[in-house]
Formats: C-alpha cells, sequence, structure tokens
C-alpha cells in the first residue's frame, strides 16, 4: 500500500496546480524529497505525510484511494491489481485495513470511522529506534490527538515536556502545540490513535494578527511565552525539538 502514497500525492499536487517547490516549501521539506516520495524512491515520516496532506487539504481515504464501498486506483496502475474495500457497515475486517510504511520503522493501519470524513482512526507502530520525524524536529498539525498504547514504551516530546508512556497508559492533546513520537525501548510500540477535526482550514494571517495583536504593535494581547506564541502559528511548520535526543 505504501507504494500508493507518491502517485497519489502528485495526483492531488497536479490536480491542485501547485508546484513541487511550493508544496516543499510549504511541507517545509526540499523539492528534491518531495520528487523521492512522489517516486516511490522514498517514504515519508510521519511529520512529513501530515505536512503534505494537510497543505494539500486531502484525507488518508483520498490518499489512499479509498472510497466507501470498493477503491478507485491510482492513474496508471494495473487494472488487474486488487485494491482494499473499506465496507459501509459496521465492520471493517482487518484484512482490509489499509496500511501505510512510513520512513524509519513507523506504521499505519487505517482502522474503520464509519464514513467520517472529519477523524483519522489508525492502529501505530513505532519500532525500536523509530520517531515521528526523521530529522527529529517536533511536528504539528490542525485537530486533536487522541492515543491509547496497547505495548511497549513510547515517548512523547510535548512542547517542552517529555511523558513516557507505558502499555495501558493514553493522551489527548491539541495537535497544534509541538510534538513529537520517540520509540527508545527494545520492543515495538502499538497504539491505537484518533486524529480528530485535522482537515479543519488552517488559521489564517488576520487570525493570527487579531490574536497577537498584530504584528506591528498593540502588545496587550501578545502571547506571554514561546509555547503560546507557536500556538499561535499555522500547522505544519517544524520546530527545533525541545531537547536534543
Amino acid at each position: 500500500m505504501e507504494d500508493r502514497i507518491g502517485p497519489a500525492l502528485r495526483k492531488a499536487r497536479e490536480e491542485r496546480k501547485l508546484g513541487l517547490r511550493k508544496v516543499a516549501a510549504a511541507a517545509g521539506i526540499s523539492a528534491s524529497l518531495l520528487s523521492q516520495v512522489e517516486t516511490g524512491r522514498s517514504q515519508p515520516s510521519v511529520s512529513t505525510l501530515y505536512a503534505l496532506v494537510s497543505h494539500l487539504g486531502i484525507s488518508l481515504d483520498e490518499l489512499l484511494g479509498i472510497s466507501v464501498g470498493q477503491a478507485e486506483p491510482v492513474a496508471g496502475e494495473p487494472a488487474e491489481r486488487p485494491v482494499p474495500r473499506v465496507p459501509s457497515g459496521v465492520v471493517q475486517r482487518a484484512a482490509d485495513n489499509p496500511v501505510l510504511e512510513m520512513a524509519n520503522g513507523v506504521r499505519w493501519e487505517r482502522l474503520a470511522v464509519g464514513g467520517q470524513a472529519d477523524v483519522d482512526a489508525l492502529l501505530v507502530t513505532y519500532q525500536p529506534g523509530a520517531a515521528s520525524s526523521a530529522d527529529r524536529k517536533l511536528m504539528r498539525h490542525s485537530g486533536t490527538e487522541y492515543a491509547y498504547l496497547l505495548s511497549g514504551e513510547l515517548t512523547l516530546l510535548l512542547d517542552f515536556d517529555r511523558h513516557v508512556l507505558v502499555a495501558g497508559d493514553s493522551l489527548c492533546f491539541d495537535s497544534t502545540r509541538p510534538h513529537l513520537y520517540l520509540n527508545h525501548g527494545s520492543e515495538p510500540a502499538r497504539g491505537v490513535w484518533f486524529v480528530s477535526g485535522r482537515r479543519d482550514l488552517d488559521h489564517t494571517r488576520e487570525w493570527v494578527e487579531s490574536q497577537v495583536g498584530g504584528f506591528s504593535g498593540g502588545a496587550s494581547s501578545r502571547p506571554s511565552n514561546v509555547v503560546e506564541a507557536l500556538a499561535l502559528l499555522g500547522p505544519s511548520v517544524p520546530v527545533s525539538p525541545a531537547e536534543t535526543e
């Protein structure tokens, strides 16, 4: 399934008549890396994938070529190749879970969402040494993130804090806050993630100006610290890690 990511991203970009360099810059990556992703020569990290789909305004279903019932093949693929079925009913069989294998040992399995367009439901696995960002930079995106760790141990860097989760722990936070997941353990970390509202429209410059009192003056409503300032910026822009790993 991972070989569908590149063609789907390229198709979405070309449909929107966006240049390679423009999309790459918006996602915080090089044009060369985006080209490698689109041609299947490189797998994106979690942070890169979120940045790209957020900028292009597409869902995981669209990325995977899935519609209710039967998925449509990506242009250029052999017609005889089997494509996954996502039933419109209550149950989605494990064998039908679309899978994304990303860079650095991160695996996503898309779970049933009952046709809801504003939520991503994922079974996520972080192999030992895996991180949500290939360059260990914190990421941000729109939405609210919920997760329950089924097995293993996973470290969450959120703003300037470190949280170590073990099996049975859960989390919830605003995904516009800078964050990074790392597996420092010797076993895979596996859990269920829900990201709701990820496809909400990004904050506009005018909205940010109204929150911080304008960029040229009016300090009364400016953020009082770096974390508040970061939360006001648009999603999917990588920032430096809170600490060096």
